[in-house]
Formats: structure tokens, C-alpha cells, sequence
């Protein structure tokens, strides 16, 4: 194996990429620059890779199907730029150690950095477990083209690190995501008489449980599950009484009870019909007794419990949220990512993946 680069260099590489990156828009469902981008990055580093739709993934050169594999996943969309904007969200600007433009907090630095990281290894030959990089699509919009749809062609995956802007602590948990349309029924009557059977008030009634609701098992990392009412909709003139009435519940849903056990309960406890728009977007859990787990413990890397959604909700197997960055800078006016977070999200990549070998060869 030649000579590695040094952190400076792959920062000094990482950082030009971006720059890169942010300089092409790439709107989900619109990343096909981006994509092209990261192959030709790929292929000056003499880097074999597949593509999928607006998929890249590479696998280490000396991958071999009887170890474990670990998968390096970011994602190379962005949302839209709003309205705030004062900086151009398309151009990359260095002002006072920070590089500005959009998606460069969410989520470019940690797509970088696990870049680098990947390139590190790539040519290692005598680790216990193989890796695989994936830069991929619709994480925004939480799309079917984006990682889901390639899961099957890089399977089996052990764990996987979701590059997300933590801090560099590792969320190993991540609620999910399920929203209900739920439908009371009653019987249309005129309203200036005793007749009819109104169906706000059976909506009211069901909406109450569900805010007086308490789930008997409760997240270590995410706590409860989070029930809140968020849209409703009945009638359509001011004296007829109304026979549906439509309302709306998000669902934060936990490790602790999957997303048909509370859309199945909700249908057990309520009036109104529930109906689920999706099971896909699921909760997510690093077990405490994974060996990377154990080895973050050892290492004093902070764990936490994430709110907020990301790839991991489409992945059936172990994973955890970790990048550079601060999530509370996403999808914010002139969002920025200081230039010392991505050396640092390199070198804990690193640190983090060999901390891990070492113990694995110990084993």
C-alpha cells in the first residue's frame, strides 16, 4: 500500500470538493450534476464505482464477501434555498474559517469527510471488515430513488454511519416518521335541528385520546413516542352538519414499538378509520452490545437520541447518525460549515473506524 496522504490533505481535498458541490444545484430529484460529480472524483482517484439513477456507491478494493461491511452513507441533495438568503446559496464563500453555501452543513461536510475516509482505506488489505461508500439521492424529500432503491445490490450491510452534521456524536437512535389520515364518521343532519350525528365531535373525541395517550414502553435513547393532531378538515356549509370530518396525526414513532404496532393499536383504540400513508420511514437503533458501540463507550464519544429523520428510516440493519457540523444550522439562511469541523470529521471518521478494527482483530 503506498504512502497515505496526510489529514491536511485529504481536509485541503475535502474542502475543494465541496466547494465543488455547492457550486452545482442539486435540488432532490435534481442531483444529477452532483452525481456525475462524485464519479469523476471518484475515477481520477482510480476508484471503481456503480451508479444508480443518481446513486454512487464503490466498494474497498479488496472486498471480500466473507468479512462484515460496514456502509459509509451521505447524501447529495439539498432543499430549496428560502427567501433569506443574503449570500448566494450557489457559490462557495470563505469568510472567517467558515465555507458558506447550500448544503454545506446538510449534509456536504459529512459527505466529504466520509468520502476521504473511504479513500483512506481503500486500499487496506488486511482489516476485518469491508466498506462501502454511498453518496446518494432524495434524502430531502425522503424520495424512492435515493438510498432505498440501492440497498438490494449492496447487501449484506452489518452497520451503517449516516453522515449527518452531530457534532461528530453519534445519534444512535433516530425517530421515525408515520403519518395517519384518519376519518370520523357521523350522519349529515340540518343544523338548526336535533338530527344528524356530528362528526367533529366524534373527531374530537378520538383526537382527545390521542393526546392523553402514554405508550407503556419508552425509548433509553428517544424517550415516548410523539402523537400530535395536526390538520382537520370537516364541512362545507355552515348549517349542515357534517358526516366526515378528516384529521391529521404525525407519528415520531421509537425503537421501542415498530410503525404497524402503533398504526394497528391506533386502529384498536380510535372510532375514526386510520389510515397509514407509509410504513417506510421507520425508527432506527445502534444495539448497546455491537462491538462499534462498545468501542465509541471507550473512545468517550457522546450518544444521543436524534429527532429528526434521515436515510437511516429506509435501512433494516444497525446504523448510526454521525458528521461535522450542527444540525440546528440546516436548512438555514446562508447555512455554513467552519472549515476545521470537516478536517475534524475526517480525523474522527478515522479514529473511530480504526479504534474499531483494532478491537475487532483482537476479538
Amino acid at each position: 500500500m503506498s504512502t497515505l496522504p496526510s489529514i491536511e490533505t485529504y481536509s485541503r481535498e475535502a474542502i475543494s470538493l465541496l466547494s465543488k458541490l455547492i457550486e452545482t444545484p442539486s435540488l432532490s430529484t435534481e442531483e444529477e450534476k452532483t452525481a456525475s460529480l462524485i464519479g469523476d472524483f471518484l475515477g481520477e482517484k482510480e476508484i471503481l464505482f456503480n451508479q444508480k439513477g443518481n446513486n454512487i456507491w464503490a466498494c474497498n478494493k479488496y472486498f471480500d464477501s466473507s468479512k462484515p461491511t460496514i456502509l459509509l452513507n451521505s447524501h447529495h441533495d439539498t432543499v430549496k434555498p428560502n427567501s433569506g438568503y443574503t449570500k448566494d446559496p450557489f457559490r462557495a464563500i470563505v469568510e472567517d474559517g467558515k465555507l458558506y453555501g447550500l448544503g454545506s452543513n446538510d449534509a456536504g461536510g459529512s459527505l466529504v469527510s466520509l468520502i476521504m475516509t473511504f479513500i483512506h482505506f481503500y486500499e487496506y488489505d488486511k482489516v476485518p471488515f469491508n466498506l462501502i461508500l454511498a453518496a446518494t439521492a432524495e434524502e430531502e424529500n425522503s424520495g424512492i430513488n435515493g438510498v432505498g432503491s440501492i440497498l438490494e445490490d449492496i447487501k449484506p450491510i452489518d452497520f451503517g454511519i449516516v453522515g449527518e452534521p452531530t457534532e461528530m456524536k453519534m445519534g444512535a437512535a433516530e425517530k421515525g416518521l408515520m403519518v395517519l389520515d384518519c376519518y370520523a364518521k357521523g350522519t349529515s343532519g340540518h343544523a338548526a335541528r336535533d338530527t344528524g350525528e356530528n362528526a367533529i365531535y366524534k373527531a374530537l373525541e378520538d383526537i382527545q385520546w390521542i393526546n392523553d395517550y402514554s405508550f407503556e414502553k419508552e425509548s433509553e435513547y428517544l424517550g415516548p413516542i410523539k402523537m400530535t393532531t395536526t390538520m382537520i378538515n370537516a364541512g362545507y356549509q355552515h348549517n349542515v352538519i357534517p358526516d366526515v370530518c378528516h384529521f391529521v396525526v404525525d407519528v415520531r414513532t421509537t425503537d421501542a414499538y415498530s410503525n404497524q404496532e402503533v398504526h394497528q393499536l391506533l386502529r384498536e383504540n380510535l372510532n375514526s378509520e386510520v389510515k397509514a400513508r407509509s410504513f417506510r420511514l421507520n425508527s432506527s437503533y445502534l444495539p448497546d452490545h455491537m462491538l462499534i458501540s462498545k468501542v465509541a463507550d471507550e473512545l468517550g464519544i457522546e450518544k444521543f437520541g436524534s429527532p429528526t429523520c434521515s436515510d437511516q428510516a429506509v435501512m433494516n440493519f444497525p446504523t448510526f447518525k454521525m458528521g461535522p457540523g450542527k444540525s440546528e444550522r440546516s436548512h438555514t439562511v446562508d447555512e455554513f460549515i467552519y472549515l476545521d469541523e470537516i478536517k475534524r470529521g475526517i480525523e474522527g471518521y478515522i479514529y473511530l473506524l480504526n479504534a474499531l478494527f483494532e478491537k475487532s482483530s483482537e476479538a
